[in-house]
């Protein structure tokens, strides 16, 4: 009886918030998503009372300013998220540094989960959150910022019927991020951040004729579970989706595929979670890191094979120390190699390839 009456309680105080706050704004942004939000938070009307929830990517090892600069342009009260603080009217919620926002029922949680496209906090666990406790109810945007967190996010968002808001990528000082989300998601607007305020106001205002609806579909649950510090394994991370040769960048475990309709994404068994545009950044990343400690331990060899042959040429054994200046000289000469391909390999990104896609079309056109 009484798992029956907290079953009960919760999904009265679930009906309750929904009617307390018709919307929600969650909204992700990266690189060049500073200016962005003190646009979008100065134009709002001080007794603006949807609640609104921002994963801004930080360096895990600053304090966090965005509270205290929003408050300086607006009286809506910004602050840093805490661990199970309800959800009011007239807020403002910031992921704190090094930690991951998530919405439940009637409060947010801060988590310290594994990272997802190697950013903590990660626009993709608060976006998949709302849309899991809120459904349609939720309103989600996606600002400048590089590569593409947050797109599955939004996908997640769409399909579960809420509405979604993209930066023009012409507006956006990084354009990365919203031109990925245009890509993957229908988007319902796409506009300059000195427009998105007074949409915001229009949406929050709008009855909302449908009945508010609620997926929780069993992979997004897990993958909420995951962020909110829950073991990953056990919870089935390696049910959701399937197994590929590669490897997690983070933790070298198998990752697998996971499919939001035509949408790939990794994630590895002990959570870490990337976008197939984080991964093959992170990769070629690591590729050149991996190329740079190949050419130190050359070095390394040459040094001591030429220490070794001083050695031998001070005592008197000259065919000993010509041996090992030789192989030392063999050894400069591959390692010539290594660093050629150490400055030319390229960081790459789908964004980067697109680009030059574009490019290509345009030069055989003029051809």
């Amino acid at each position: 009886m009484a798992s029956i009456n907290s079953g009960k309680k919760a999904n009265d105080a679930q009906y309750e918030l929904l009617n307390q706050h018709p919307r929600i704004i969650v909204i992700g942004a990266s690189a060049g998503g500073f200016e962005a939000l003190k646009t979008i938070v100065k134009n709002l009307p001080q007794d603006f009372a949807t609640p609104i929830f921002i994963v801004w990517h930080m360096s895990p090892d600053i304090r966090g300013v965005l509270p205290q600069v929003l408050n300086k342009v607006n009286t809506i009260e910004a602050a840093h998220a805490y661990d199970n603080e309800a959800i009011k009217p007239n807020r403002i919620y910031v992921a704190p540094p090094d930690h991951h926002l998530l919405i439940e029922e009637g409060k947010v949680r801060i988590t310290h989960g594994p990272k997802e496209n190697r950013f903590r906090p990660a626009v993709d666990p608060l976006f998949r959150s709302a849309a899991y406790t809120y459904g349609n109810r939720v309103i989600g945007i996606i600002l400048s910022g590089a590569l593409d967190d947050g797109t599955a996010g939004l996908w997640r968002i769409k399909y579960n019927g809420g509405l979604t808001i993209v930066q023009d990528p012409l507006d956006a000082e990084v354009p990365s991020m919203p031109t990925n989300a245009l890509r993957e998601v229908q988007v319902d607007y796409c506009v300059p951040v000195a427009e998105i305020a007074g949409l915001l106001v229009k949406l929050s205002n709008e009855n909302i004729t449908e009945k508010a609806t609620v997926m929780k579909d069993e992979k997004t649950k897990i993958e909420v579970d995951i962020a909110a510090e829950k073991n990953a394994f056990k919870k089935g991370s390696l049910q959701i989706g399937d197994l590929t040769p590669f490897t997690c960048p983070e933790c070298h475990g198998v990752l697998s595929r996971i499919m939001d309709g035509d949408l790939a994404r990794y994630r590895c068994h002990t959570g870490h979670a990337f976008s197939a545009d984080s991964l093959l950044s992170a990769v070629t990343e690591n590729i050149e890191e991996g190329l740079y400690s190949a050419l130190r331990g050359m070095e390394e060899s040459i040094m001591l094979l030429n220490h070794i042959g001083d050695h031998y040429a001070d005592n008197n054994q000259p065919k000993l120390a010509a041996l090992f200046f030789k192989k030392a000289t063999e050894s400069t000469e591959r390692s010539k190699m290594i660093r050629e391909t150490v400055f030319n390999h390229e960081h790459l990104s789908k964004e980067k390839l697109f680009y030059e896609a574009e490019e290509e079309k345009a030069v055989l056109k003029k051809t």
